[in-house]
């Protein structure tokens, strides 16, 4: 069975964006060269799902190729329906039944890139299989949480951590079966 995994970075204090949607604190950390582990966690899935928010900064900041580079499908998770495009499909359905369903076909991981009610609604069904959370040297103090109260809570066993040169530190959990 294919694995659903986080890869999303967070303030120290929790926050995976500023007030009015804003990441630009995430800037505190890019280093020509340094992808912090993404081209080799990408490299092993073939599916992404995210949030309509989450889709359209990187649309506007990066490009529609960042996500859809012809070789991966992506769900943009939307209560607007919309015309697919390429390889990325507006869904509007039951999230739930969509990662059971992608998980039970053969393929390589699922990535889910947020946002926070994207990953609200997993941690609801207990469907993320691993966590890699990368820790951004900044208390931001409000905006958009990472993990919302309401949640069951779930035990994760530790894989790793490792630090960067850049005040950056990433932690790798797996859901304990």
């Amino acid at each position: 069975m294919r694995k659903l995994s986080l890869f999303i970075a967070t303030s120290l204090d929790g926050y995976i964006a500023k007030p009015n949607d804003d990441l630009s604190f995430l800037k505190l950390v890019e280093k020509e060269g340094e992808d912090y582990g993404y081209s080799e966690f990408t490299a092993n899935i073939d599916t992404i799902i995210l949030g309509r928010k989450t889709y359209d900064y990187v649309l506007k900041e990066i490009g529609s190729t960042h996500y859809d580079n012809g070789q991966r499908d992506v769900y943009v998770i939307t209560r607007t329906e919309r015309p697919q495009i390429g390889r990325t499909t507006f869904y509007t359905g039951n999230l739930t039944e969509l990662v059971q369903q992608l998980k039970s076909k053969d393929g390589l991981n699922i990535y889910c890139d947020g946002g926070a009610e994207i990953i609200h609604e997993l941690l609801q069904h207990n469907l993320i299989d691993e966590f890699i959370i990368s820790v951004i040297p900044i208390l931001v103090g409000n905006g958009t949480r990472l993990f919302r109260d309401c949640r069951p809570e779930q035990q994760l066993e530790f894989v790793s951590a490792k630090s960067f040169d850049t005040g950056l530190t990433q932690l790798y959990y797996k859901r304990k079966k």
